[in-house]
């Protein structure tokens, strides 16, 4: 899986249709607040200015992500240094 793809493919098996890319899942559901994350919500990441990442909180301050093609799903924080810079925003789809 890529980030994207991973995400795609869990919310289709919830009954969720998203589109294809981070950058247009960004704007598939309605916008959370940082403070008011919930297990499900997706959660994005910026570089560049850009959408970049996506994954999908979990809880506790933790995502579960593809962190890029090729590796392995993985549980990462949020709250990481890289991870708080880099936020740009969560939108909750269910």
């Amino acid at each position: 899986f890529d980030c994207s793809g991973l995400v795609q493919y869990v919310c289709k098996k919830n009954g969720i249709s998203l589109p294809r890319t981070a950058a247009s899942q960004r704007y598939a559901g309605k916008y959370v607040s940082r403070a008011d994350l919930q297990p499900g919500d997706l959660v994005f990441f910026k570089s560049g200015g850009r959408i970049s990442h996506v994954g999908i909180y979990i809880g506790g301050g933790n995502m579960i992500h593809a962190p890029q093609t090729g590796d392995v799903v993985k549980v990462s924080s949020i709250n990481s240094t890289y991870r708080v810079n880099g936020y740009a925003g969560a939108v909750r789809v269910y």
